[in-house]
């Protein structure tokens, strides 16, 4: 449960207000709070999504780069729970999936670091650390491309 908060608090705040933000910029909100029919289809995508392609993430996670026995599953859960509630109390955004896959990482090591699938947990690393500058690169390039048009 405090996970599936969490989630909404993280990344259903992030589409929400790209959303708004798009909504109020093309004249169809006034941008001072955010509909209900928002929430409810931000609601709805997540859950979709989730159930669509949340299949390989949690095989990948979940099988894939460690079994985890009940405790360790749920130590994870209330460590990356417990860090987006402070982030989220203070205004910090982050990735619900980078959060969690790291806290199964650790709760997956404190038994044996074997039990760890390294090798995935580094292909897990290196995407994360190419997305920032790979996002930067797209918004700068998607930016002077629409700076032209518009």
């Amino acid at each position: 449960m405090l996970m599936a908060f969490n989630h909404g608090a993280q990344d259903g705040q992030k589409f929400m207000g790209v959303f708004a933000l798009a909504l109020a910029k093309g004249g169809l909100s006034s941008g001072e709070d955010i509909d209900l029919w928002v929430k409810i289809l931000c609601a709805l995508i997540m859950g979709i999504g989730t159930s669509i392609g949340g299949y390989r993430i949690i095989k990948t996670m979940g099988i894939d780069m460690v079994k985890l026995e009940k405790y360790q599953g749920f130590s994870a859960e209330l460590a990356a729970s417990g860090c987006m509630l402070v982030a989220t109390a203070f205004g910090i955004p982050l990735s619900t999936t980078n959060t969690k896959g790291t806290a199964m990482m650790g709760a997956g090591a404190a038994r044996r670091l074997s039990n760890v699938n390294w090798g995935i947990a580094k292909e897990m690393l290196i995407a994360w650390a190419l997305t920032f500058p790979a996002c930067m690169a797209m918004g700068y390039i998607m930016a002077k491309i629409f700076s032209f048009i518009f």
